[in-house]
């Protein structure tokens, strides 16, 4: 059973990692360089579509199995007990940072108005703090489930 878990939590947060990672590398800087008003107006529209049933269920539901996994790994207690405590921890990194950075972050950008005249420098502030944050999401992630795939063949 906890193999199972370790290989689901893996799959989940290389799920997540990938997303997070095609953000870091093209999807803002593509955005960056579109005209602020065009880029504003896409990452709005991105946003509000990102809390769907299957990211939320990638995103919340490896959470979930990285709680799971660390509870029943502590119980566990043997040599690889810590390496799955540590890749849980390292993806719920991601996790914290999305609810204290990201999910404000973006709800201040959908309450601008793309054309405003003041819009433009706040756009370019918030790629460029939105991807450097987003660059600790991308690496836990992909971080968390590269350690727990290498545990799940120790067993």
């Amino acid at each position: 059973m906890e193999r199972y878990l370790t290989i689901v939590t893996a799959v989940g947060a290389g799920v997540v990692g990938g997303v997070m990672f095609a953000f870091s590398t093209f999807i803002m800087s593509g955005l960056g360089r579109l005209e602020p008003a065009q880029g504003i107006s896409a990452m709005q529209a991105i946003n509000r579509e990102a809390p769907n049933f299957w990211f939320m269920t990638a995103l919340f539901g490896t959470a979930l199995t990285s709680i799971a996994l660390a509870v029943v790994s502590v119980v566990r207690h043997d040599d690889s007990a810590v390496y799955a405590v540590i890749a849980c921890a390292l993806y719920l990194v991601g996790i914290v940072l999305t609810i204290v950075y990201h999910v404000p972050h973006n709800n201040a950008l959908d309450a601008i108005d793309p054309t405003a005249a003041d819009s433009a420098a706040y756009w370019r502030d918030y790629v460029s703090g939105w991807t450097g944050w987003n660059h600790v999401r991308t690496v836990s992630a992909i971080a968390a489930s590269a350690v727990l795939t290498w545990s799940a063949t120790r067993g």
